[in-house]
């Protein structure tokens, strides 16, 4: 019989409702009789003692948020009567120490990856096009357009067969035809294209912030080699873009042709070029084949959006179990949405090794929230409206469950925007909550793939890295069923436990890893690219 309560913390104050709840219902929990006082929907919290406003709201063991009126016992907690709060952290109090889990079942395993120069092992073989600046957006578009009817033979999806025997149906022609089957000239790359709204305008610092993110793509092992088109006027002028790329891999051997408009001339002769260049550089790529890599080779963010109040108990500590046997096998993962680990400072703080990233993770942090401070709205405003819905009342309680995704680990590293990341180890990466903006710095600090965690449900897919897409509940998991990967709503039901779920998930991101399995996100062809100018963003 699944239970209808479960406390996440001993210390908590709280607790979640796992299934919805009845006014004037009678429950046993903890060997404590509680009279639920209102309605409870799933996902929510009931006090499990009295609380005065300004009492201390505590759930996974930190301060969460306040009340701010009277909740009776059994009462639910929500945005009239809870205010977000959390403790402010100053430094490190005490270091944690780390239990190491057994990893003696995965330590021989492998996943069959692309192997670089550098060392680097890359999960895809990616053919990448980009521009320096926004103004060339369309002859990307062009290359886009021409390179994909050609190379890839794309066919024609469901919506093209059914607009197509719709029109035939009003002219008399025959009826549907099915899709061309005619394969790709080349089987062991994909080409894949970025456009973004930077490059030039704004300020400068927006430009070499687009450089390092930019470079972090070519140097990401999942790229073969790169097409650049640039301008020639722009801000971000090639010379930023080859400083930032020498700047993280001065060794670079990775193929990279870069063309100026300005300087070829007519688009005519710059896109011919581009064209001929191109396809030579591409036929050298897709010699590159596949071959085993130990799962140490395996660099994975760790990401959430579109969060609901199981995530924190599902799916998210799932992803920490698996966060620690990778950093135990010596891989590496990258835990980010700084907003989201507001409350849990303190923590992270006591698990960094080097006092001095824990220093510069409070620094990151709290220039983070004075710029959002500054601009009129606050760390307390980043909960959107489906988490509010959902469960999710606080930043704090957001947090809380959001940095279950880093499990237990030793923090190796702290980096800011657009570093990339060459340590193994679990690391911390300065970034927006925003699911794209997120999932976009991750890749561009070299994760391999990407681990994403949702309860209410979301598309986001990259252009270069898979992008694993977790659900927290069953019912999510069967109403989106065409974009979530893995569902890991058995831990809520009782079916499973974490550790169970963390071994499912470890063997299917080998088998994307190695390429027999495709993400949702890449069948959907969801290829979403989203620099974060330093202003703010949640």
């Amino acid at each position: 019989m699944q239970k209808k309560l479960i406390k996440v913390n001993p210390t908590d104050n709280v607790a979640v409702a796992l299934v919805n709840l009845s006014a004037g219902e009678v429950l046993s929990f903890e060997n404590e009789t509680i009279t639920i006082e209102t309605d409870v929907k799933m996902k929510h919290k009931i006090a499990l003692q009295p609380l005065e406003a300004g009492d201390r709201i505590i759930m996974y063991g930190v301060l969460v948020g306040k009340a701010s009126g009277r909740i009776a016992k059994g009462g639910l907690l929500s945005t009239a009567n809870v205010k977000h709060e959390s403790d402010k952290v100053t430094g490190k109090t005490e270091s944690i120490g780390w239990t190491v889990p057994n990893i003696e079942k995965w330590k021989d395993r492998t996943f069959m990856g692309y192997h670089r120069e550098d060392g680097q092992v890359g999960t895809e073989n990616v053919w990448l096009f980009f521009p320096l600046v926004f103004c060339e957006n369309r002859n990307i578009e062009i290359l886009k357009d021409i390179f994909e009817k050609e190379l890839m033979k794309p066919k024609e999806n469901d919506y093209q067969l059914l607009l197509r025997s719709l029109v035939k149906s009003e002219t008399g022609g025959a009826g549907n035809e099915a899709a061309s089957n005619e394969a790709n000239l080349f089987n062991n790359i994909e080409v894949k294209f970025i456009t973004h709204q930077g490059g030039c305008g704004g300020i400068r610092q927006d430009s070499h912030s687009l450089a390092k993110l930019l470079a972090g793509y070519v140097n990401n092992p999942n790229v073969a080699g790169a097409t650049v088109l640039s301008l020639g006027c722009q801000n971000l002028q090639i010379q930023i873009f080859k400083d930032a790329l020498d700047a993280i891999n001065p060794n670079s051997k990775k193929p990279v042709l870069i063309y100026d408009q300005q300087s070829i001339g007519t688009i005519e002769a710059m896109l011919s070029s581009v064209v001929k260049d191109t396809f030579d550089a591409i036929k050298e790529a897709n010699k590159i084949q596949r071959t085993p890599a130990p799962l140490s080779k395996l660099k994975i963010g760790l990401e959430c959006g579109g969060s609901d109040g199981f995530s924190g108990i599902s799916a998210n500590p799932t992803l920490g179990v698996l966060s620690d046997n990778l950093v135990a096998l010596g891989g590496t993962t990258i835990l980010s949405e700084f907003p989201e680990l507001c409350g849990v400072e303190q923590e992270l703080v006591n698990r960094c090794i080097d006092d001095k990233d824990g220093k510069r993770f409070l620094e990151l942090m709290q220039w983070y929230e004075k710029t959002v401070v500054d601009a009129g709205s606050g760390f307390d405003m980043n909960p959107s409206p489906g988490n509010i819905k959902d469960g999710l009342i606080t930043d704090a309680m957001k947090s809380a469950g959001a940095a279950k995704k880093g499990g237990t680990s030793p923090i190796v590293g702290v980096y800011d925007y657009g570093e990339y990341i060459n340590e193994s180890g679990f690391t911390l990466l300065c970034t927006p909550g925003n699911d794209v903006e997120c999932t976009t710095a991750m890749v561009g600090s070299g994760a391999n793939m990407v681990l994403f965690t949702t309860g209410l449900g979301t598309p986001t897919g990259n252009p270069i890295a898979p992008v694993v897409k977790i659900s927290s509940n069953t019912e999510l998991a069967n109403k989106m069923s065409d974009i979530i990967d893995i569902d890991t709503g058995g831990i809520i039901k009782g079916e499973k436990t974490i550790d169970e779920m963390a071994d499912e998930m470890l063997d299917f991101i080998i088998d994307v890893a190695s390429g027999t399995i495709k993400t949702k996100a890449a069948i959907l062809n969801q290829n979403d690219f989203i620099p974060w100018k330093r202003g703010v963003s949640l």
